[in-house]
This record gives C-alpha cells, structure tokens and sequence, in this order.
C-alpha cells in the first residue's frame, strides 16, 4: 500500500463575489488587444500605505496567483498575496459611484477616504 496522500486543492487567496466575476467578464468583453486577464496588486500609495489596484494583464508572471472565472483570468500579484489571504472582492454600483470593494481581514486600517490600507 502506497503511503501517498491525496490534499484538497488550495483556496484562492480572494475570493471574487458572482458581482466581481461578472465585471471581470464585462472587462475582458472590451478589453484592450493582447490584454489575458485582469489583475489585482497592492502597490504603496495613499497615506494608509497600500491601494488597491485592478488592470489589465498582457503576460503571466512568475508567482501571481492564477484563478481561472467564467469570463475570464484573474490574477493576483504574487508579491501581494500575502496582505490579501482571505479577502472577498465585490463589485458594487449605486446611484453614485460604482466600483470594486474589498473585505480584508489582514487590513488594521484605513485612511480616513478609503483610498487605502495598513497591513
């Protein structure tokens, strides 16, 4: 008998709501020529220190996270993974604004405009 173990797949690091998912769909419907999915990275901006920022990707990179969606790939920056791990990304529109919001549970706070987070 074989010692092998077979292991669950790991979760995503963020997990998208159908909301985001279906934006990601409507982003890669119109999305620029050679672009391949959508990405999410953290870079330093604001006065919190890290942002959330989601574009287009026109090559894999070494260590993003890959998450395949129904219209189309995700990926999230590997060098942000870890200030992301158990995040929930949605897509949220109202009469006034309309964008991605994120519940972060790695986030300590916030600047006061939302812009931003600490880790």
């Amino acid at each position: 008998m074989s010692d092998t173990r077979t292991r669950p797949a790991p979760k995503a690091a963020v997990i998208l709501t159908q909301s985001a998912e279906e934006r990601v769909a409507a982003l890669m419907a119109k999305a620029p020529e050679g672009a391949i999915g959508v990405k999410l990275s953290t870079p330093r901006r604001g006065c919190s220190g890290l942002a959330y920022s989601v574009d287009y990707v026109t090559e894999e990179t070494a260590f993003d996270e890959k998450i395949e969606t129904p219209g189309g790939i995700f990926y999230i920056d590997g060098a942000s993974v870890l200030y992301l791990i158990g995040s929930t990304m949605d897509w949220v529109e109202d009469d006034f604004t309309a964008g991605f919001v994120f519940e972060n549970p790695n986030a300590k706070g916030a600047c006061g405009c939302g812009e931003s987070f600490m880790v």
